[in-house]
């Protein structure tokens, strides 16, 4: 009889595995088609991010340092097919993002360092569709949305303050951005953001674009990480949720250091390359699903 009941839970087992495949199967091109079209999208907020701050650093017309969601504004200022593309694009790299955190289609698994991931993965979606209500607000008319911007994070920062234990969470949270930032750096100069590509799909100029790209894209976004990590550890200390600032007010600080429109405008340009190497991500990136 055991032996029957073990042979039934393989097999029930054994089915429900192969019903899993045939359900990733059916959806895996829809899932690597938005994921592609996400990072994409991705590649264009953070050429707008960069172009915008290049525009302050050094020249006359006016530009600004703004974060992913000032430059979805911007680009709803511009074009509404394009936000229209947008919003679509940022929705499917969000869904991508929590199809990495909880399928773990990459085999990541469930030790510290996985979870560690896949958590970064999670929160990374979040964002995303935080960026892609603000475009689908926007594309309905609501004007600005609400709780964008500097204020967004200050309000989001002084929220999570007032709660029990508020104030190690935020700190936590500063800490996993400058983690975070301190691994894109890593990643940049052992060149390990290459394992993630099918470089031999790629011609001799692609992969050296890719390869210049990423370093200097992942190296500019790491630096801007370790700034806005580092306003979130101070919000914690100081519990002042003022201190909190995104990646425009990471930018805006670069700005006003000694030497700072050659600082701001470095980095900006090093957004502008990892909007790039987004769109060869786009491409070429390994969709494993």
């Amino acid at each position: 009889m055991a032996r029957t009941t073990s042979t039934s839970g393989s097999t029930l087992e054994e089915s429900a595995r192969q019903a899993g495949q045939a359900v990733r199967g059916a959806s895996r091109p829809w899932v690597e088609k938005l994921a592609r079209f996400g990072y994409a999208a991705r590649g264009v907020v953070y050429a707008v991010v960069g172009i915008l701050a290049i525009q302050t650093a050094f020249s006359g017309r006016g530009g600004q340092t703004t974060g992913a969601e000032g430059a979805i504004r911007t680009i709803a200022e511009q074009s509404r097919i394009l936000l229209v593309l947008m919003a679509i694009g940022l929705i499917g790299y969000a869904l991508w993002r929590f199809v990495q955190a909880f399928l773990d289609p990459e085999g990541l698994g469930r030790d510290a360092k996985g979870m560690a991931k896949r958590g970064a993965m999670l929160a990374s979606g979040l964002v995303y569709g935080g960026l892609a209500l603000t475009a689908f607000r926007l594309i309905a008319g609501s004007g600005d949305a609400a709780g964008s911007g500097q204020g967004g994070n200050q309000a989001l920062t002084a929220s999570i303050l007032d709660k029990p234990f508020g104030r190690w969470l935020v700190a936590l949270a500063g800490i996993a951005v400058i983690a975070s930032a301190l691994h894109q750096i890593w990643s940049a100069y052992t060149k390990r953001f290459e394992r993630k590509l099918n470089t031999a799909e790629m011609n001799e100029q692609e992969r050296r674009m890719a390869l210049r790209t990423g370093q200097l894209g992942l190296s500019a976004r790491g630096i801007a990480f370790l700034i806005t990590g580092w306003f979130l550890v101070q919000a914690a200390l100081k519990y002042d949720p003022s201190q909190a600032r995104g990646l425009g007010g990471a930018l805006e600080t670069l700005a006003r250091q000694p030497y700072g429109p050659w600082l701001l405008g470095l980095v900006a340009l090093g957004l502008i390359a990892f909007g790039a190497y987004s769109f060869l991500e786009a491409r070429y990136r390994r969709i494993v699903f």
